[in-house]
């Protein structure tokens, strides 16, 4: 039995009547944060225990904590489970093995991990034609069992992929934490065949859309990239890995010469799509990556069957990306750890952050929190 602290969030569990399959924000209101005592019992099989280094904060953990003012629901929109006892947040990070359950062998205590945040069943049709991020019955760590907000955690080792060989320097664990975002990055571009030779245009210059500019460019051979987003700090920031930046109303006043090959929206601004859909060139290739929960109106039908565009949509990690991006970053490709704007300490520290969101959407782009040395 091992006793550590964790950051939970609870919430009133108190779905809509009106809504026949309510989702996460449908369903929990009046989220709160405390940091309380866990205890972790016997270590599973199949699991490992791990001394968490850093963890990121996503914006789905913010999505969680922010709400309706209204009604108090949350705006998040990703599969979410908060028990009575309340949830762990947190799928991003890396840490330091401490031991492993039964049946684990590919790690072993005192590696250096970072985590895939998507549990699979490997059993359901999805899964057995090698779709493992459309799994049927997929668990997503830190929503729907309890995540990497804590001091020590329990994971499953299936999820756990040795980086120890970049734990000499502190870049590196920073580098190791941000894999799984940028992994949702590089699934997008993957989906749209970003070639060499591509116009790019991503909305959003978060962390997920400024991994996806990174690997654009670095691994996948775009020609040009252009980011579309609101926040001054967010777009001077992106200015490093992308050609051309621009504010929303700046972009769609511009008098652009070129089309865009491919669009990845990682902003959740979908009205965004329609309004650059005739932006895109023949065989233009649409990735809608970021959850909102607003309707898509495509207004160019056919525009979309003349020009053979295509719309997908683009979720999770899984499939190789994790292995890529590592090569990448070993060999010096992919500097992942220059996302970082901003290491926060401790649980307290994680818990001041996401109660107040505004300093990391307006001022930050992937911002990390220190929870042991």
């Amino acid at each position: 039995m091992t006793r550590t602290k964790a950051l939970f969030v609870n919430a009133e569990r108190a779905p809509r009547s009106d809504i026949e399959h309510p989702g996460p924000n449908q369903l929990f209101r009046y989220p709160s944060l405390s940091i309380q005592e866990k205890v972790l019992s016997t270590l599973a099989p199949g699991y490992i225990r791990a001394e968490v280094i850093y963890a990121g904060i996503c914006g789905t953990d913010i999505h969680v904590m922010q709400t309706d003012p209204k009604t108090g629901y949350i705006i998040g929109t990703a599969p979410l489970d908060i028990s009575p006892v309340g949830r762990v947040l947190g799928h991003e990070g890396v840490a330091r093995v401490l031991s492993v359950g039964e049946g684990v062998n590919h790690i072993r205590p005192g590696n250096y991990v970072t985590f895939e945040s998507i549990i699979t069943c490997h059993t359901c049709p999805a899964c057995r034609r090698g779709n493992f991020n459309q799994c049927e019955r997929a668990i997503l760590f830190g929503m729907e069992q309890d995540g990497l907000f804590g001091n020590i955690v329990d994971v499953p080792a299936l999820l756990a992929h040795d980086v120890s060989d970049l734990a000499e320097m502190d870049t590196g664990l920073q580098a190791a934490a941000c894999v799984e975002p940028a992994g949702c990055g590089y699934v997008a571009a993957s989906l749209t065949h970003v070639s060499p030779g591509d116009n790019v245009l991503i909305f959003g210059a978060g962390p997920i859309g400024l991994f996806t500019a990174m690997l654009c460019r670095e691994a996948f051979g775009a020609a040009e990239i252009h980011v579309v987003e609101p926040v001054p700090y967010r777009r001077s920031f992106a200015q490093r890995w992308a050609d051309h930046v621009y504010d929303v109303d700046e972009f769609f006043g511009a008098q652009l010469s070129q089309s865009f090959d491919v669009l990845i929206e990682a902003s959740g601004a979908v009205d965004n799509v329609n309004r650059a859909f005739r932006r895109l060139a023949s065989n233009g290739r649409v990735a809608l990556l970021a959850r909102s929960g607003k309707p898509l109106n495509l207004q160019h039908i056919d525009y979309m069957i003349t020009n053979s565009i295509s719309v997908v949509g683009s979720r999770g990690h899984l499939g190789g990306a994790f292995m890529d991006i590592l090569h990448l970053y070993r060999a010096g490709r992919l500097p992942l750890h220059e996302g970082v704007t901003d290491v926060v300490d401790g649980l307290e520290g994680l818990k001041s952050s996401l109660e107040m969101p505004e300093s990391i959407l307006n001022r930050n782009c992937k911002v990390l929190a220190k929870l042991s040395a």
